[in-house]
């Protein structure tokens, strides 16, 4: 089968199998496969592919036809311009969690100490690390140690340094720090089950868990997070694109100021943040 022929066929078999992104995915695992660019392609486009190439092609096919995401079958998903290692132990990185990252780097200034809870890749605060413009040092918590290994990777491939502390949210944290960031467990149990497949049957649910009303995670958080903060230091959640008010109520009663409620891309409630003011 030539190449133009193979991808055709890739298209068809993830089309059926009901893949949103059939067309996207039948491609990225052609060249996953074969080792090819776009280039490449068109220039072998009507060439014979090899049987080797194309049996693997097959094997990737029918895992991503069974609804294994894209992202655990080649083992790597971007995130703000960064390569990070994923697999079934961690949450796959969300295009929509830049926002979080982008304003962040906003307040960062030099000799800053940031915290990144339920760290899962280590997406955030290795981004915050890699692209911070003055110097700053991090920490990455999580409750799973296989996540914890994951992060570790991610922070030796994209050369920064952090601490990785195994904790279950403030458990195991000593000292204090400028920034707190997270983006926690946040969807109802209710909600789990009408999850696409690809989430509700292969991410980790310990990272998508976020109780009955999924707002267990962001309580917990700002009201032990104030003991872990210094003075006007900051508090930045993720949250669910319907959570913005509850989110920014809970920080307020927990003495938190200056809240602000970001809207992503889409338009939706994406991040939560405000800072806890310097005692008089």
């Amino acid at each position: 089968m030539t190449f133009e022929g193979a991808l055709e066929y890739g298209k068809g078999v993830l089309k059926d199998a009901g893949v949103l992104d059939y067309q996207l995915d039948a491609w990225y695992l052609m060249e996953y496969a074969c080792k090819i660019c776009k280039s490449e392609y068109y220039l072998h486009a009507k060439e014979e592919m090899e049987g080797a190439a194309f049996q693997e092609y097959r094997l990737l096919l029918k895992k991503r036809g069974e609804r294994v995401p894209l992202q655990y079958i080649t083992g790597v998903q971007e995130f703000m311009g960064l390569p990070f290692k994923v697999n079934s132990h961690v949450l796959i990185p969300r295009q929509d969690t830049e926002t979080l990252v982008e304003e962040a780097l906003k307040v960062l200034e030099p000799g800053m100490e940031v915290l990144d809870l339920c760290t899962g890749s280590g997406c955030i605060v290795i981004s915050l690390l890699k692209h911070a413009r003055v110097g700053i040092s991090g920490t990455a918590s999580d409750i799973s140690k296989q996540a914890l290994l994951i992060a570790k990777e991610n922070a030796k491939q994209n050369q920064v340094e952090t601490e990785l502390v195994r904790s279950d949210l403030f458990q195991n944290i000593t000292g204090k720090y400028d920034v707190i960031i997270s983006n926690p467990p946040y969807i109802p149990t209710g909600e789990l089950s009408g999850l696409m497949p690809e989430v509700r049957d292969f991410e980790p649910l310990e990272a998508l868990d976020g109780a009955e009303d999924g707002l267990f995670f962001y309580r917990e958080i700002t009201r032990m997070g104030k003991n872990f903060l210094k003075s006007n230091g900051y508090l930045y959640f993720e949250i669910g694109h319907n959570q913005g008010r509850q989110v920014a109520l809970l920080m307020e009663k927990n003495g938190f100021r200056n809240i602000k409620v970001i809207k992503d891309l889409a338009g939706n409630d994406r991040v939560a943040f405000g800072n806890l003011p310097a005692v008089k």
